[in-house]
């Protein structure tokens, strides 16, 4: 790959390397997903597998090596106390999103790498390894296509727009984490049909139109959200917090909350759903 200066590329000119490099850590996931891995507990209780260090170890390098002035903040370096001076562009890595679904073996676990620039996520890629799906998205246009199973090529992508809603809308939530907040804030907005999936495929789902309504009231991390959150957005959805703003990216030294953690978010393909909740009670 050829040196690029990033300050002279639009965020959907470093889409073919996100790609690139999501494909290389889907590969590496794969491999280890196909063995008898073990598992460990981090620090703050959170499993990791060989496949996480592996997909970042692949990742991080192609990144640094196509776009050497932006910083790459990785979820396993980050937990080892490796964490780069940012700026107002950096890139977000989650080499394997969905450990609990991994280790499940369910199959909804991704690959998630996405860009920052000002504190918003430009753009974006999410990689389902075990599903053959990879999703992508920036500059306003969004886009999925099939991978295949050795994660070496990918099909023709197809365009996806999230849709408006006319009826009661399809929610969607973690296999992993429900809490009664997210049962009242499903009850708030009307939802009928409501779907589980794993990692950031919920995100991608409201970007593809198979659900409408994403809340989140459980901890995330900005690696975990960054990708799909870009796909989202680029697809003409909406990640706001609790008041109604942006979730906003590139958060460090916030009282009472860990560098980069986000607090609770909504996301959703019909920004008309949010005017159904008074934000500022719910926050």
């Amino acid at each position: 790959m050829m040196d690029h200066s990033a300050a002279s590329l639009a965020p959907e000119k470093l889409l073919p390397t996100l790609v690139e490099a999501a494909l290389a850590g889907g590969r590496e996931v794969l491999a280890v997903y196909a063995t008898d891995f073990d598992v460990e507990l981090k620090g703050d209780n959170s499993p990791v597998s060989e496949a996480d260090r592996r997909a970042e170890s692949v990742i991080e390098p192609l990144l640094r090596a196509a776009f050497p002035d932006i910083p790459v903040v990785a979820e396993e370096a980050v937990s080892e106390g490796r964490v780069p001076e940012i700026g107002s562009r950096f890139f977000l890595v989650d080499p394997l999103d969905g450990t609990k679904e991994f280790i499940k073996r369910n199959g909804e676990f991704t690959v998630n790498i996405g860009l920052i620039e000002d504190g918003r996520p430009v753009a974006g890629v999410v990689l389902a390894p075990a599903l053959g799906r990879i999703y992508a998205g920036a500059g306003g246009e969004a886009w999925t296509a099939g991978v295949d199973p050795d994660c070496t090529a990918m099909d023709a992508p197809t365009p996806l727009r999230a849709r408006s809603v006319s009826g009661a809308p399809v929610a969607v939530a973690s296999r992993s984490h429900s809490t009664p907040e997210t049962e009242i804030m499903l009850d708030k907005v009307g939802a009928g049909e409501r779907r589980s999936i794993g990692s950031s495929l919920k995100f991608c789902m409201v970007a593809e139109s198979e659900a409408d309504f994403y809340p989140r009231f459980g901890p995330t991390m900005e690696w975990d959200t960054a990708a799909g959150d870009a796909v989202l957005r680029a697809a003409g959805g909406r990640v706001v917090t609790l008041d109604g703003r942006p979730l906003a990216y590139g958060k460090l030294k916030v009282e009472g909350m860990r560098d980069f953690e986000n607090p609770f978010f909504l996301a959703t393909g019909d920004a008309g759903l949010l005017d159904r909740l008074d934000l500022d009670q719910a926050a």
